[in-house]
């Protein structure tokens, strides 16, 4: 990992502060619910609902992490009642945290999506295990450019990474396409929709927060930034995914219970 650099202002030591802190609260409150609401969908979705909360249950754990490291590694004080001044105390900051977890949660967050959809299994299967392999490459090469910090270098795996990237993308927004026309109704159609692009549109902001430093930012503004973008980008992909994911196996479980009833 790269080390920190110096010169920190309090400002953006305590915006990455925040940004981290309420990764934790989002993605822990969202494992709650999630896992509270297994009761409400029926047997067919449960898996799905299950991954979800395991996906931010990993992610909670992280930023922990990620947020005792960056506390870890400064030193906050203020003399005699002035500004708060910010000092690195030496210690690490193991930023490598949000790559394991992403090797972890980013397939999962597929495979959610497709086991909620419901599709034939042969297909369920294929799609997941494309799309699986596809995303834990794409983040396996897009870590040796992040730890780097020659801009030449960071644009080879930033190239290679977005490899994986485009195919999942693509995988999403037209090879699912007709399936979610097959979805039992409009509502559930319109959800599943909506799930498949807020993930292009959140995985989307992860490539951008990459090249900043390639960008032309640099020290601690780039730092700060890339944490605060991570961290915003974690929270769309993970938690407020999740709770599409919710949605759509209530209302399918809504759908499938009702033409149980009518079927009596």
């Amino acid at each position: 990992m790269a080390p920190l650099p110096d010169g920190f202002s309090y400002a953006e030591w305590n915006a990455t502060y925040n940004a981290l802190s309420f990764g934790i609260a989002a993605m822990g409150s969202a494992t709650i619910f999630f896992w509270l609401q297994l009761p409400n969908v029926t047997k067919s979705y449960r898996t799905a609902l299950i991954i979800t909360g395991i996906v931010t249950l990993i992610a909670t754990y992280h930023y922990i992490r990620i947020f005792n490291s960056w506390v870890a590694a400064f030193e906050v004080s203020s003399k005699d009642g002035g500004d708060y001044a910010v000092q690195l105390t030496g210690a690490p900051f193991n930023d490598a945290y949000r790559y394991v977890d992403w090797l972890l949660t980013v397939p999962l967050l597929l495979i959610e999506l497709i086991l909620v959809m419901k599709l034939p299994q042969q297909e369920t299967m294929g799609m997941c295990l494309k799309l699986g392999i596809a995303s834990a490459l794409m983040v396996a090469l897009g870590y040796p450019g992040e730890i780097q910090e020659d801009l030449a270098v960071r644009w080879f795996w930033w190239k290679l990474s977005m490899v994986p990237f485009c195919y999942v993308v693509f995988s999403l927004m037209i090879g699912l396409s007709e399936s979610t026309s097959k979805q039992p109704s409009p509502a559930a159609a319109s959800l599943v929709s909506a799930a498949r692009y807020l993930t292009v549109l959140s995985w989307l902001t992860y490539p951008f927060v990459y090249i900043i430093k390639n960008l032309g930012l640099a020290g601690p503004a780039a730092c700060m930034y890339e944490q605060v973008g991570y961290s915003l980008a974690d929270v769309m992909a993970k938690a407020v995914f999740g709770v599409l994911i919710w949605a759509i196996a209530a209302e399918k479980s809504a759908v499938e219970e009702s033409g149980k009833l009518l079927a009596k």
